[in-house]
């Protein structure tokens, strides 16, 4: 792979937000966000669906401006939207030459400027060639096309210049932008999910030339690797006690500050639950006394009866005006993941698959053994069959030659890359049949959903949502043998991690498949087989 490395960015370039805060529908988006992005900044932006992403890139690159607040853009900026355009009558040509217009323009006043040293007319000929040059240079114009060309092509986007954009797929499109990007003149870049599209050699080529580059860059992503290599600031979007987004220096700062700011969090939300529980507790107390009445001894006097009582009933206003009083300031705490006990069948061979081939969609695979308790990790390029592989291992599918043998008692349960959930019924009602009466394991006590969402029907559910939901109904045959195919897919960074903590420590046999590089780095110590491309 080659890289490159660009150093026409202007030092000056700065995008400054200053107590920034944007409103959609009544509801506040960004609240007080205080951000600096420079030519040395590696700005990651994280945060679960719905949290505000987007709409933090698009405020730094100017699309609209703040409710309050203010933002200041210096020098020019580059940005990659998700969603790209489909009627782009463009070729990828033209896209190049917007890409590099500047380092054009620059070598044609550098030629210009040249041509006026040999003419002598112009007394300060020399000072315009020097201003030229040093603007070529500082640009390194001379190498714009060539590192446009060379992003192409490690990008798998070095297709026929004449073609239109509006003619490419959509994965085709974002890359011939992303290319012209990370080649091009722009000082400061705002990149959203720029990964989507990416094999692993372009991965590795998008994390390289970030990391080379002398503009600052702002990305929003869920590759935890990517954040990792790359970003030197993490913006999280997710929610805080106070509203208000945390800047960390780094996605390792991120991490730490997060589990940390989490169980203050949660601290702070017990204990005023418990303060407030407990003015409730005396409330009810001093009102029971006063409803049965109390008995004062015999020989009491009148006088000393109405007094007692008198000082019952002031408790009782006392205690409900201390309970008025009580404000909960600190909304609920983030779901924390919460895995069932899996049992292991340690020492038995679980499932077992030898020599079997899939035409067209499974390469011979070496052979399988999953035995209790055991963990295996399936990789592999597009195309190479992970999918179908668990899919033959769990049942779903037969191989067209070899065999597979699973054991007749053993729990074998799949997680699916795509979801069959039904639409119409409510998450509870979904959880429930799948559990099939088993009242040991609830939607809400694995902490992957909240009550108030479990009664909704699951196409009101979030992509996000829906996933969580599926990984619940996996979890709920407390299955011996686990098979989860990409199971980080469309999950927040900190339940993945929850996640991936869980699956080393159960005791359970798991089989996973993923392209999640941060993932297949927290399981190097898994067993592995790597499946070759049936097409090669």
């Amino acid at each position: 792979m080659h890289t490159q490395k660009h150093s026409g960015a202007s030092a000056r370039a700065q995008i400054t937000l200053a107590s920034a805060s944007v409103s959609r529908g009544g509801n506040r988006i960004l609240n007080k966000i205080d951000l600096s992005i420079s030519a040395q900044s590696r700005v990651g932006i994280v945060g679960e669906n719905g949290r505000g992403k987007t709409t933090l890139l698009q405020l730094l690159a100017g699309r609209f401006e703040p409710d309050s607040g203010s933002v200041t853009r210096i020098g020019s900026i580059g940005v990659a939207d998700q969603e790209m355009p489909t009627h782009d009558e463009r070729t990828v040509e033209d896209a190049v030459t917007e890409a590099i217009a500047e380092s054009t323009a620059a070598l044609e006043q550098l030629d210009a400027a040249a041509a006026g040293l040999g003419s002598g007319d112009d007394p300060h000929a020399e000072t315009r060639y020097a201003e030229a040059l040093e603007h070529v240079e500082a640009l390194e114009a001379w190498g714009a096309e060539r590192r446009v060309t060379l992003a192409l092509r490690e990008l798998d986007a070095d297709f026929d210049r004449d073609h239109r954009l509006d003619t490419l797929s959509v994965g085709q499109r974002y890359r011939v932008r992303l290319a012209c990007l990370l080649g091009g003149d722009h000082d400061l870049l705002l990149l959203d999910e720029p990964t989507n599209h990416l094999d692993r050699s372009g991965l590795d080529f998008l994390t390289v030339s970030l990391r080379a580059r002398r503009g600052g860059v702002a990305l929003v992503s869920h590759d935890r690797a990517l954040l990792a290599d790359v970003a030197n600031i993490i913006v999280d979007l997710d929610p805080t006690f106070d509203g208000k987004a945390r800047v960390y220096g780094g996605y390792d700062a991120y991490r730490e500050g997060r589990a940390a700011e989490v169980a203050r969090w949660e601290q702070t939300y017990e204990r005023e639950q418990a303060e407030r529980a407990q003015l409730h507790d005396d409330l009810v107390a001093a009102q029971s006394r006063l409803s049965t009445g109390w008995r004062p001894d015999k020989g009491t006097g009148k006088h000393q009866r109405q007094s007692r009582a008198a000082g019952i009933t002031q408790s009782v206003h006392r205690r409900r005006e201390a309970l008025e009083a009580h404000a909960v300031t600190v909304p609920e705490p983030p779901l924390r993941f919460n895995f069932p006990e899996l049992k292991a069948r340690s020492g038995s061979v679980l499932i077992e698959a030898e020599g079997v081939v899939l035409h067209g969609r499974l390469a011979p695979v070496p052979a399988v053994e999953v035995q209790g308790g055991s963990k295996l990790l399936i990789t592999g390029p597009n195309g190479a069959g992970k999918s179908t592989l668990l899919r033959l291992l769990a049942g779903e599918l037969e191989p067209d030659a070899g065999r597979v043998t699973r054991s007749t008692t053993a729990r074998i349960t799949l997680l699916s890359q795509e979801s069959d959930l039904p639409l119409r019924r409510t998450a509870a009602d979904v959880f429930r049949s799948a559990a099939q009466g088993d009242d040991t394991v609830s939607l809400t006590s694995l902490g992957l959903l909240r009550s108030a969402d479990t009664s909704k029907r699951v196409g009101e559910l979030s992509i996000g949502q829906q996933r969580r939901l599926d990984l619940a109904i996996t979890l709920a045959s407390k299955p011996q043998v686990l098979l989860l195919d990409e199971p980080t897919n469309h999950l927040s960074i900190g339940l993945v991690d929850e996640l991936t903590e869980a699956l080393c420590a159960m005791p359970a046999a798991v089989v996973v498949t993923s392209h999640d590089r941060q993932l297949l780095r927290d399981l190097t110590n898994w067993s592995r087989i790597e499946l070759a491309d049936p097409h090669h």
